[in-house]
């Protein structure tokens, strides 16, 4: 009698528990059948009018286009995009609040101490990789050397007197930080407080270069204001046709790219990952989308949910090794 009973209650409980997930998962489909159903905001974690807003603006544009509601960029700047960054992670995982993230907050961040205070392999959904851009570096056309074998062979020959412009936990800083290691040179970075000051005083010959992205760059690139030595990406950019990479110029291997995507918090029911990831693949595989990223010298990805969070995943230990080596702190 007492089996019979302890059955009963199992079977009782087995039926409970499948009724219990069959409503879970009939709510859940139609959260993300009515999704969205009000305003979506999107987090971008620096200040207005950079590439990061850019970005999370053409974003929200594009969202709004395919999902029929609004999609609106708040930015939440401050401490290298951790203060945005960590609200984001830590909002309600219901497909309303979203993070415009990048290789910054989202993967250099993670090699610094103290590390930031979310863990973006645990506490996000990666959804879509937008696109991705190289660094350049740059030098004043007073500077002697013309071309970066040139570059390479004026820092051996003087350690330590080239100096260049450099914001902190930036792209642009590891990429500089990931050549001293490749080429083993030795030229030392001068903190800004942003790049638009830096690449300033490297205009007026105050430092002499340094790494900044590549639509940062360009026009005064093209107006001869600057003079680009090499890019960083893997192959070489269409803005750029002329510039050599570094791994082309005898560091094979040697890749860093600035990126950007969407992500969500952990928790985001997948349905309405889904939702958003089909979105922004239908977006940006349309003409006058990607124009605009690439006439900025980006190439655009827009990748898979599986996809970019592999891509997080891989770029967040390989700067976590480049910053170990290079022995620098977050200030």
């Amino acid at each position: 009698m007492f089996i019979f009973k302890n059955r009963l209650i199992r079977a009782f409980a087995a039926i409970a528990c499948g009724i219990a997930l069959s409503v879970t998962s009939s709510i859940t489909f139609a959260q993300a059948e009515n999704y969205p159903n009000r305003p979506v905001r999107i987090i971008v974690p620096f200040p207005p009018g950079g590439t990061s807003d850019i970005m999370g603006r053409l974003m929200a544009e594009q969202l709004s286009k395919q999902l029929g509601q609004q999609f609106v960029v708040e930015n939440k700047g401050g401490a290298g995009g951790v203060i945005g960054t960590t609200e984001a992670a830590r909002a309600k995982p219901d497909g309303y609040t979203l993070l415009l993230s990048g290789i910054g907050s989202n993967a250099i961040l993670h090699g610094y101490s103290p590390k930031p205070s979310y863990d973006s392999k645990k506490d996000f959904i990666h959804i879509s990789q937008l696109a991705a851009g190289p660094n350049v570096l740059v030098v004043n056309p007073a500077f002697p050397a013309k071309t970066f074998k040139e570059f390479i062979a004026y820092a051996k020959a003087n350690p330590g007197k080239f100096s260049y412009g450099q914001v902190n936990a930036s792209s642009g800083h590891l990429s500089s930080e990931f050549l001293k290691q490749a080429a083993d040179i030795d030229i030392v970075g001068i903190p800004y407080r942003g790049g638009a000051p830096a690449l300033n005083d490297v205009l007026a010959n105050q430092v002499p270069g340094m790494f900044t992205n590549q639509d940062a760059a360009y026009p005064h690139v093209k107006s001869g204001k600057l003079r680009a030595l090499v890019v960083t990406s893997a192959e070489r950019n269409p803005l750029y046709p002329d510039v050599p990479t570094v791994a082309e110029s005898g560091y094979p291997g040697f890749a860093a790219v600035s990126w950007t995507g969407l992500s969500a918090p952990a928790g985001t029911p997948q349905a309405i990952v889904t939702k958003l990831e089909t979105a922004m693949r239908k977006a940006f595989s349309q003409p006058k989308a990607r124009e605009r990223l690439e006439s900025m010298g980006f190439v655009v990805v827009a990748s898979t949910s599986k996809e970019y969070s592999h891509f997080v995943n891989q770029e967040i230990d390989h700067w976590i090794d480049v910053i170990k080596k290079s022995g620098i702190k977050f200030q």
